[in-house]
Formats: C-alpha cells, structure tokens, sequence
C-alpha cells in the first residue's frame, strides 16, 4: 500500500529547484521492475528507463541485497585508497572488452569528460602540442560539463555560456567525407556516439566506422566511442561496438552500468595509458565501493546469455505491437534504432503533437521519452517482461485514441 505524501508535491519544484529541467506533473516514489508509482498510488509501466539507466528495472532485489551488503562495509574512501569492489569490477570490464585499463567516474559526462582529456593529452605526450583538434558530429550528445557540450553537436545546449573550447570541429554522421574534409595531423580524435540518442536514435553505419577507424589509424588519432546510452547490454551485445566488430581506442560507459546507481568508467588501451603519470586527472567519488559493488552485480547479471539475447526477443515484441498500433493510426514512417534503444519516427502532421502524445501516454500510466522533435524514445528495462510490454501498449494505444 502507498500513502500520500502531503509534505511535498510537485508545485514545490518551482519554488525550491533551479529550473534546468521541467518534471513531469507527478512524482514517482516507489518502483519495482519496470511499474512506478507516484504519490497518489497511480501506476505507471515505465519504457524510459530512467533515460536508458535502470537496466535491470526498478529495486531489482539482487541489487538491492548487494546495496545493503556493501553498506554495511565501507562507502567511501577517496582516491587515496583503491577498493576491493572497484578491482572486481575493472577485472570483469576488462575480460568483457577490447580494454586493458580502466577509470571510474560518476556519470557519462565525467567520463567523457576523461576522454577527451586524455586524448589530448596522450597526443600532446607523444606527438606535439598542436595535435589537439577533436572531430565529433553534429546533433550529438557526449554530456553538460562545458568541455563535453562543446564536443556535442548541438548548439542549443552550448551557446550563451561565453567562449567555448577551441579545437572542436563538426562533421555529419554517417558521411564520411565531411569527415575526410576535417582530418588532418592535428587531430588528436574523432568521437562519436554509435547510436545518436539525442539526434534522433541514428545507429552507425559499419562502413563509416570502418572508414573511421581507418583515417584514425592514418592521422594518429585516438578513436573514442561514447557508449554512455549504449553499453552494458542496451544493444543485445555487452558493448554495441561488437555488432561492428571495430574496436576503439578509448570507450566510455555510464547509465546501464550502476542499474540506477550513478557510476561510469572510461575503458582504454595500454598504448593510451602509457603516457598517464598520478595526478593529471581524478575525482573524489569516482570508483567508491558501494557503487563498484552495485555494478559487478549489474555485470554479472546482465553479462549472461539469457539476458542477452532477450533483448532481441523483447524488440521484437514491442515492434509487434508497435505496428499493430500503426495499422490503425499511421501514427509513425519508421522505427530504427538497435537492441532495446528504440526510436519510433513520427509521420509528420503528427511531429506537434509529440508532447500531447507523450502526456497524454503519462495520463494513462505509460511513460515515454523524446529523441529530438520528431522520435519517440524507448529505452526499457532490459528484462521487462511480455505482460508488461503488452500492457504498456495498450496504455498507449488508448492515449492515441484520446488524441488522434
């Protein structure tokens, strides 16, 4: 049973928080697999997954039985000390992957922040100090510390904070010669996103990762995937970068990997890590035990055949009932995407009415995301089950009647 909570409601937002985001008209306050409740006890089936984070669904009980473990141990201990969950955790990264070293941070942008970073530098260290340029691509997303806006390519969330970074330079994804356009001995990396979240959920291309792979190789620059929203089983692989089989010089990872908790890791090679020297980088949190501990348990049940290849299972359910609903309301032109990051592409007299499609979905207890102005976003549970799927389409169905 849920009681209301009169203490607090959603108006009180307004008058304490600083308005960077604009919540939902509710507030959710409990959650157990991919079903929320808000304070009036409503029920909501959740397709968002926390923006692609709660991988394992909500409370998942194995995660809450290692939080509850580790807490009882040691929470903290800064970078003065390593911890025994955080080598676990680094050992079962590393055997999953290309890497042979890792950093621990708190979100993607931290980690991305590290990236970029370490790609200058390293070529600072090995080439020369000009060799500093990144190429990244338009409509991309690598996180809101002000390096990492930078490198996205989205003016909308760069512009009016005063001189940006210089050294940044834009291409088009999946064009490869406005790349070729760019690159030259003073690029020190191209980076980008294998599935663009925020530009539209656009998957790469293998040719033009192979391409890229190939120029990186050519000009001595760092190849850097942010697999922030992709890693950890998103895609029905460990790391999406296996569906290509190119492997990057540098990987960050973040949102699946704590299942909720906030922890991410940048991944690299040893060539990379042979210019690193103590102290040219670090953090107070990044790496603490209890987050560690939550993130091998996540591995460990992710990293399995079973939940691997449900994600493949599951897709293929939530397109079935994707294209029943579009038989009755031509609603979008396409879906794209991979694994269980899902873009459903509005036709485009219905691109207004995204917003009301996705309150009026809220009203009637299912929850969805946007990818630009034109997608609707779905990045569930890794595990949510086939009732639930099912049931959360037919919510959305009846908002579509409603509306359309």
């Amino acid at each position: 049973m849920i009681l209301k909570n009169t203490s607090v409601t959603r108006n009180n937002f307004d008058d304490l928080i600083l308005p960077f985001y604009k919540p939902s008209y509710f507030i959710p306050v409990k959650g157990q697999g991919s079903r929320i409740w808000d304070q009036e006890g409503k029920e909501y089936i959740d397709f968002s997954g926390g923006i692609a984070v709660t991988s394992l669904g909500h409370c998942h009980p194995i995660l809450n039985k290692v939080l509850n473990y580790q807490s009882k141990k040691i929470w903290h201990t800064s970078n003065i000390f390593t911890n025994e969950p955080s080598l676990r955790l680094a050992k079962k990264l590393i055997l999953s992957s290309f890497a042979s070293y890792v950093f621990f941070a708190n979100s993607g942008a931290e980690a991305n922040e590290a990236a970029f970073k370490l790609a200058r530098y390293y070529a600072a260290k090995k080439y020369h100090l000009k060799k500093n340029n990144i190429i990244s691509f338009y409509n991309s997303f690598h996180g809101r510390t002000f390096f990492t806006v930078s490198v996205g390519g989205q003016a909308k969330y760069s512009d009016c904070f005063g001189p940006k970074p210089s050294g940044i330079q834009h291409a088009e994804f999946n064009k490869i010669e406005s790349v070729r356009k760019l690159i030259n001995k003073n690029t020190c990396a191209i980076v980008l996103e294998l599935i663009q979240g925020e530009g539209g959920i656009i998957p790469a291309s293998k040719p033009f990762l192979e391409e890229l792979r190939i120029l990186c190789n050519k000009y001595n620059a760092l190849l850097i995937f942010d697999e922030v929203q992709t890693g950890i089983g998103r895609t029905g692989k460990l790391f999406a970068y296996e569906h290509y089989s190119i492997k990057p010089d540098i990987l960050t990872i973040a949102k699946s990997l704590g299942g909720g908790f906030p922890i991410s890791a940048m991944l690299t090679t040893s060539e990379v890590k042979s210019v690193i020297k103590p102290g040219i980088h670090g953090t107070t949190y990044g790496g603490n035990p209890l987050a560690c501990a939550i993130a091998e348990a996540t591995i460990d049940i992710i990293n399995t055949k079973e939940v691997l290849s449900g994600v493949q299972k599951k897709l293929s359910k939530i397109i079935f009932e994707l294209n029943i609903i579009n038989e009755r309301f031509k609603l979008f032109k396409e879906i794209r995407g991979m694994g269980l990051l899902v873009g459903i592409v509005l036709e485009q007299k219905f691109i207004k009415k995204i917003y009301e499609i996705l309150y009026v979905s809220f009203l009637e207890g299912v929850i969805f995301l946007t990818a630009g102005n034109n997608v609707i976003r779905m990045a569930p549970s890794l595990i949510i089950t086939e009732i639930d799927i099912i049931e959360g389409m037919k919510r959305f169905c009846c908002a579509l009647e409603k509306i359309l």
